[in-house]
């Protein structure tokens, strides 16, 4: 897991740069949520290469285990996706009803995403 633990004006965040395997099931969550307790902070920033494939295909049910396993938790996920994999299908509906939501979210942008953790 390649990842960097970031803190701004005292708050801190891990930005999850890769991965050796995709997130896809929940104990790939639960070691993030290790991980974030380890490094004392309930933050996450998340490449959306470190992401299934799976996440993006509703069907699947992936992404809503995973975006409950880190509500359950309490733990803060943003992740980069680009634009083109947002706005496809049904997914596109999902992106804009979790991101009225205070525990996980899409972005486009590093510091759109980064300013939303802080």
């Amino acid at each position: 897991m390649n990842f960097k633990t970031r803190e701004i004006n005292g708050k801190k965040y891990i930005e999850l740069i890769s991965t050796t395997k995709p997130i896809r099931e929940d104990n790939d969550v639960l070691d993030l949520i290790a991980l974030s307790w380890e490094n004392d902070t309930k933050a996450f920033m998340i490449d959306h290469l470190a992401l299934s494939e799976d996440f993006f295909k509703l069907k699947t049910k992936v992404a809503g285990n995973i975006i409950q396993k880190f509500i359950n938790y309490g733990v803060k996920v943003a992740v980069i996706v680009p634009a083109e994999s947002i706005q496809k299908g049904r997914f596109k509906e999902m992106a804009i009803e979790i991101n009225k939501g205070n525990h996980f979210r899409l972005y486009e942008s590093r510091e759109e995403a980064e300013k939303w953790l802080l």
